[in-house]
């Protein structure tokens, strides 16, 4: 492993507390400090939403939250971590992959044309993609990203030349078209909703009821009847998730494999690759900007934070309450989730940066910059620890035993443990293992 040296990089200890502090890579490239620190913070984040999935039934995420337990430190636990947490830590991460991409493509193009650019990046991102499938084939996790980020990164590069005014156009897509068609779906089930309270009103008070009105009531019916079959089939989904993860390990593996390829038959890895692609190229364009990497001033920061959050805290805070009230009343967060998890990422941003700008928060986040450096091998732990120790049918085996509360606190700990562990081994080298893998397979091909 000759990328695993003994000797230690002098720069890896410091973080950069101005913008222009970067440290240097074993190979001589670049590494912005503050990227390293964002990028510390998003993939330890990450666990925070990965491990109820691991925990207990993945399923139950997404279609009956109080599976997990709903006291009322699980109802805390759980709104901390929809409106600060949720989706931010990937969303950051898809930022920095475009910032990524922008610092490695153009660095490359001023040796090389577009062509040798183009080839080994796609290389370099097929086989990011490749270990994707293995971490979800073999270690068995339905909810990678790297194979997504992988896919998604072939399409970002397409448009990396453009000005950042395009690319944030483009980038933002996803989140217009969602608005566009939640809003649409809460209007529309809003009017709805409306019409049959009016109707059934004037079925009360003896009034006759027309053929349309009749159309309509058939129709919500069938609607409300689907709805009925489709939470039916969610809670099987659930018990039957259940009993197989607290099985043999066969039952186990058999289900984890069930789940990747029910998830892929849903046609949803076109929306995530859509997603991250988009994002990739707002993390871009910010580059490009100097936004990301803290090219920006401390006012430009403080108000990036202000207004951020000031969007992003009102509508997730609506729509955790919205999902909390368990109804079928139209939610805002149809129309709002994207905007508002774009909105928080950035405040999350803002908020790095003006601490990373004082001495107490640059030592405050130093050792993220360690676990910036070591993200990929990190996010592999944390899918040992969390899927093959903590939570198998074997080893400790314990699914489905603790409520959202304590899975946050699970995390946490191993979030600490992971950081810690992040910082004393780039005491002694300057390389994680699964980066390490990386570049060496890309060394070897080229």
């Amino acid at each position: 492993m000759k990328d695993l040296s003994t000797s230690r990089d002098g720069d890896a200890e410091r973080v950069a507390t101005s913008p222009a502090m970067i440290a240097a890579e074993p190979d001589g490239a670049p590494r912005i400090a503050v990227l390293d620190i964002l990028r510390g913070i998003a993939i330890l984040g990450i666990l925070f939403m990965n491990i109820n999935d691991m925990g207990g039934s993945l399923y139950a995420s997404f279609d009956d939250i109080r599976h997990f337990g709903w006291t009322t430190q699980d109802q805390i636990a759980w709104w901390l971590r929809e409106v600060i947490a949720n989706g931010t830590a990937r969303c950051m991460l898809e930022m920095l992959f475009g910032a990524g991409m922008v610092i490695l493509t153009d660095r490359a193009a001023e040796l090389a044309g577009t062509r040798v650019v183009m080839k080994r990046y796609y290389a370099r991102n097929l086989l990011l993609f490749a270990f994707g499938v293995v971490h979800i084939l073999i270690l068995l996790w339905p909810g990678d990203i790297l194979h997504t980020y992988g896919l998604a990164a072939l399409i970002a590069f397409l448009f990396r030349g453009l000005r950042p005014r395009l690319l944030l156009t483009i980038g933002l897509s996803a989140a217009a078209l969602q608005f566009a068609g939640g809003t649409y779906g809460y209007v529309s089930t809003t009017q709805t909703q409306a019409q049959v309270a009016a109707i059934e009103s004037a079925q009360r008070a003896g009034r006759p009821v027309t053929a349309a009105d009749r159309t309509l009531l058939t129709k919500v019916a069938e609607g409300a009847a689907r709805r009925a079959r489709t939470k039916a089939e969610d809670a099987a989904r659930i018990a039957a998730e259940d009993k197989a993860r607290t099985g043999s390990f066969m039952t186990w593996a058999a289900y984890q494999w069930s789940v990747i390829a029910y998830l892929q038959s849903r046609g949803l890895e076109l929306v995530f690759v859509w997603e991250a692609a988009g994002v990739m190229l707002i993390g871009a364009a910010l580059y490009r900007l100097g936004i990301l990497q803290g090219g920006r001033s401390r006012a430009f920061y403080a108000r990036m934070t202000l207004i951020a959050y000031g969007i992003a805290i009102p509508l997730r805070m609506i729509g955790a309450a919205e999902q909390m009230r368990f109804d079928t009343a139209p939610k805002t967060l149809w129309a709002t989730a994207e905007v508002s998890r774009l909105a928080m990422t950035l405040g999350h941003v803002g908020a790095v940066h003006l601490l990373v700008g004082t001495i107490v928060g640059a030592r405050l986040l130093r050792p993220f910059a360690a676990a910036g450096r070591t993200a990929l091998s990190l996010y592999v732990l944390q899918t040992i620890i969390g899927l093959w120790i903590l939570f198998p049918p074997f080893a400790l085996g314990l699914y489905g035993e603790f409520g959202w509360a304590a899975l946050m606190g699970i995390a946490l700990a191993i979030n600490i443990g992971l950081l810690w562990l992040a910082n004393a081994y780039l005491r002694a080298f300057n390389i994680a293992p699964v980066e390490w893998a990386w570049r060496s397979l890309l060394e070897r091909r080229d």
